[in-house]
């Protein structure tokens, strides 16, 4: 979890759809994040779910009444002007269609009507509501008056059906709020990112790998995104949830993730090469397995090929390198910045406890191909991942 949202001011607006008991998770993940929340219920959502249960989870004030006015204050338009991002959530498709109309007859109505800010809508309902054709004009009508529309989820509906009206993973949304929030600092870049690590197969079920987790590389990806940009994620096997808004090429071997940033590199205006990707490979796999008959086996290993060093990219593109090393941390990164003609390289001290592989936290040094230097101190991935983008992001100001 980021810091992004840490003390931003955001209103929760939640309808009457049978998945608002879900929202209360979402009111949990948002105070852990440091949002500060305010909460409105419709009047029916508050039969189904207590406000009591909101403002004990969220620590927070719970809205129903758009007639209590005390002390000058008018809950619709003093809750809009408070907040920076409204989201509805769970949005039914009543709520949407009269949110859509402008009807203002509850709290919750008429705050959507007055609020000028970020906006999101969770829709979640049964799948003939959701693909009847009024409910997806009032979706496409409220787009084009700046709602932010959150996909449903696809699986088993409370009404027994199969099909899309699933209320998404609260992380889903979370990840959603903070794109909103974050400053689109590259916008419309196309970037590519490699991450975790490669498997070479030395027969049917044995192969040489590494401890990389990937977690480094899909926090960035998660960050470009943040900031505006279009990402191509070329991933070996890990065991992390997809980063919204993200396309993913999933590869196992060294040739397929050089294959895969092949295709990509093309365009890509950033690259940056996370991956720990295996230096030799087994010469002969083994199609079969190998059956333990001897003291000592031996396998013989080739070279695999130096992606970083042999990508087709566009001329006026930025090449990032990172790499782990348990020894002479600097002097090893100024060689691979030189050698790989990089433009930065991301070195980390992987014998370092708690930092690196395997672990939600790093520390890093940067250096440019200028010779400046920065370190950045040990920080979770995802919180470290958005400082690097910054950084990137400054020297495409200086040098681009």
């Amino acid at each position: 979890m980021t810091t992004i949202l840490k003390d931003r001011r955001i209103l929760l607006c939640v309808s009457s759809g049978i998945a608002l008991y879900k929202t209360v998770g979402l009111v949990s993940s948002l105070r852990k994040s440091g949002a500060e929340l305010k909460i409105v219920l419709s009047p029916n959502a508050r039969k189904m779910v207590s406000e009591i249960v909101f403002s004990s989870v969220g620590n927070c004030s719970v809205y129903t009444d758009m007639f209590d006015i005390n002390d000058g204050w008018i809950p619709h338009t003093d809750l809009s002007n408070w907040a920076e991002l409204l989201i509805v959530a769970p949005a039914t498709a009543n709520s949407i269609a009269k949110i859509n109309h402008g009807i203002a007859d509850n709290l919750l109505l008429a705050t959507c009507l007055a609020f000028q800010g970020k906006k999101m809508l969770v829709p979640t309902m049964n799948i003939r509501m959701y693909e009847n054709t009024t409910t997806q004009e009032n979706l496409k009508s409220l787009q084009g008056k700046g709602w932010e529309v959150l996909e449903p989820g696809f699986g088993h509906l409370a009404c027994g059906d199969i099909g899309s009206g699933r209320y998404p993973e609260n992380d889903v949304i979370v990840q959603n709020i903070e794109y909103l929030l974050t400053e689109k600092i590259l916008e419309n870049l196309n970037v590519l990112i490699t991450a975790g690590p490669t498997r070479e197969k030395v027969d049917s079920v044995r192969y040489i790998s590494n401890r990389s987790s990937g977690k480094m590389g899909y926090s960035m990806a998660k960050a470009f995104r943040y900031v505006g940009s279009r990402v191509n994620l070329v991933s070996g096997p890990v065991n992390i949830a997809p980063p919204v808004g993200v396309n993913i090429t999933k590869v196992e071997s060294t040739y397929e993730m050089g294959k895969a940033v092949d295709k990509y590199a093309k365009k890509a205006d950033i690259i940056v090469m996370t991956a720990a990707v295996s230096d030799y490979s087994p010469k002969s796999p083994v199609s079969n397995k190998i059956r333990k008959s001897k003291e000592t086996l031996v396998i013989e290993m080739a070279r695999t090929r130096d992606i970083i060093s042999t990508i087709r990219r566009k001329q006026d593109s930025i090449l990032i390198g990172f790499c782990a090393e348990d020894s002479d941390i600097e002097s090893r990164a100024q060689h691979k910045l030189k050698n790989k003609n990089l433009d930065m390289v991301f070195a980390n001290d992987i014998s370092k406890e708690g930092i690196g592989f395997d672990s939600e936290f790093n520390e890093l040094l940067m250096i440019r191909k200028d010779g400046s230097k920065e370190f950045l101190p040990r920080l979770p991935k995802e919180e470290l991942a958005l400082k690097v983008v910054n950084l990137i992001a400054d020297y495409i100001k200086k040098f681009k």
